[in-house]
């Protein structure tokens, strides 16, 4: 094994180890609110995604977090509309969603049959091959997509109509607007101009992705083409090494391109994450320095008879 793959796994296994949720315990709202003596609510955390929460929240049992709504609803279809109490959205997702896979299927078959029928006629020889119905494809793609649209309007609904604690803003659909649409968490924190960064961002990264992926495909098909079994009437311009030099450099290019998109993607997500909780940081201009006299008490938890009494001395507050 190559010592950077070790490396790796080595990392991976520690992350696994860890609880499942001490990543998040840096964004809970306690570690931005809580103070040095409240030592039990900063060491305690709840899992990130929890069964009981919520199946007792769809249920009306008990309070649930938008988070392990969102979570379960991706599985559990409608739990966030059952959670707000809003059943007569079920009928218009279930339907959109089924319908949208279930003609998607019906038209991908037809063009799979018409398909087979094609690759049967080249394999036998025919003059005349039957016509490849790309229609059903099309119509299928679109199928497909509008379940998915569907399924992305079902989870923005049942976030959009979250409310459990009455207030006006709510860190947790600031997140999950980010990860439905990147920006919209910005646009719920009152951060907007933030939106041109990102997406120029996404489309910069976006951008070099197709260029590479086309330059790859381009160049692999030029190298199987002076590589491949006809490899001795290959007369192009480019030798069979320079292809696959330029294969292997644009293929790492388009690699590098989607580590980019996913790295935007997730910033502007733990962006809106963490301006959420700051919008209840108290900001004053009240900025002075005090001194004054206090007591200095020694630490009796180890002391013996006749410690030494307490004595006198400064304290310095700075408030900013």
């Amino acid at each position: 094994m190559q010592r950077p793959i070790r490396y790796i796994l080595i990392v991976l296994a520690i992350l696994l180890a860890r609880p499942a949720d001490c990543g998040a315990q840096q964004f809970r709202k306690e570690a931005f609110s809580q103070n040095y003596q409240d030592i039990e609510a900063a060491d305690s955390s709840k899992a990130l995604f929890s069964f009981k929460e919520y199946f007792g929240g769809i249920t009306h049992q008990r309070e649930a977090r938008i988070g392990t709504l969102f979570g379960g609803s991706m599985v559990f279809l409608g739990g966030q509309q059952m959670y707000n109490r809003q059943y007569w959205k079920l009928p218009v997702f279930y339907g959109g969603i089924g319908a949208g896979v279930g003609l998607g299927i019906t038209y991908r078959h037809r063009y799979n049959l018409s398909r087979k029928a094609y690759d049967s006629a080249v394999e036998q020889g025919l003059e005349t091959l039957p016509e490849l119905n790309e229609a059903a494809r099309i119509r299928s793609n679109w199928c497909f997509a509008g379940a998915g649209l569907f399924y992305w309007a079902m989870l923005m609904d049942g976030t959009f109509n979250y409310n459990r604690d009455n207030t006006d803003h709510q860190p947790g659909k600031a997140t999950i607007y980010s990860i439905l649409l990147p920006g919209l968490g910005q646009v719920y924190n009152g951060e907007a101009w933030k939106i041109p960064i990102y997406w120029a961002g996404l489309a910069t990264s976006w951008y070099f992705y197709s260029n590479s992926s086309l330059n790859y495909k381009r160049y692999k098909r030029i190298h199987n083409e002076a590589t491949g079994d006809n490899a001795a009437s290959y007369d192009g311009p480019i030798s069979a090494e320079t292809a696959l030099y330029y294969r292997d450099t644009y293929r790492r290019y388009r690699d590098y391109s989607v580590l980019a998109i996913a790295a935007v993607y997730l910033l502007q997500v733990i962006d809106a994450n963490v301006f959420a909780y700051m919008q209840d940081f108290e900001l004053s201009d009240d900025i002075s320095l005090r001194v004054e006299p206090t007591l200095l008490a020694p630490d009796n938890a180890y002391a013996f008879q006749g410690a030494a009494p307490p004595g006198m001395g400064l304290r310095i507050g700075l408030t900013f």
